[in-house]
């Protein structure tokens, strides 16, 4: 038995209108130009717990799981939140400079690779209980580790010298 989707049970609508800002539209007919998904739990539970919120910061819609929404809602709010937020997930960990610091990380993220200077071994942070990590760059970028136990032996046994 599928469930339904909690949009549509609710009458209302997505899209995206030609100015590339989404547009919810409730049972009622009532339009709102320029929603802004927002996540709840960011590193924990990104696709648990998102918000839709019109642009004067009033919640319209709660969605519990990204998952319970039909295709093209769901990837609508996936290429929305991809473009609004700008953490890395770091995939390896190609080379450090020194196992002091500081010292230079060469690394591989999803979004390519690059160096970054690792102030202190404080700038490596546990989230969670799955084993995800955030390391923190000295202009105060965050890259996230999804599952330290999941990256290769030679990225482990770096972050190991560190943690």
């Amino acid at each position: 038995m599928s469930t339904l989707d909690p949009l549509q049970a609710a009458g209302m609508t997505l899209l995206r209108n030609p100015f590339g800002k989404l547009v919810l539209t409730t049972a009622q007919g009532e339009r709102f130009e320029g929603v802004v998904p927002i996540r709840a739990f960011p590193v924990q539970s990104p696709d648990d717990g998102i918000a839709l919120v019109s642009m004067d910061g009033k919640e319209l819609v709660w969605i519990d799981h990204l998952a319970d929404l039909a295709a093209p809602e769901r990837a609508l709010i996936a290429d929305e939140l991809a473009t609004r937020e700008c953490m890395p997930v770091l995939l390896r960990i190609m080379s450090v400079s020194s196992f002091s610091t500081p010292c230079t990380w060469k690394v591989e993220t999803d979004r390519g690779v690059t160096e970054f200077v690792l102030r202190g071994d404080e700038d490596i942070r546990r989230v969670g209980a799955a084993g995800n990590l955030l390391v923190a760059d000295s202009h105060g970028i965050q890259y996230l580790v999804r599952n330290q136990m999941a990256l290769d032996a030679h990225s482990r046994k770096i972050l190991d010298r560190f943690l």
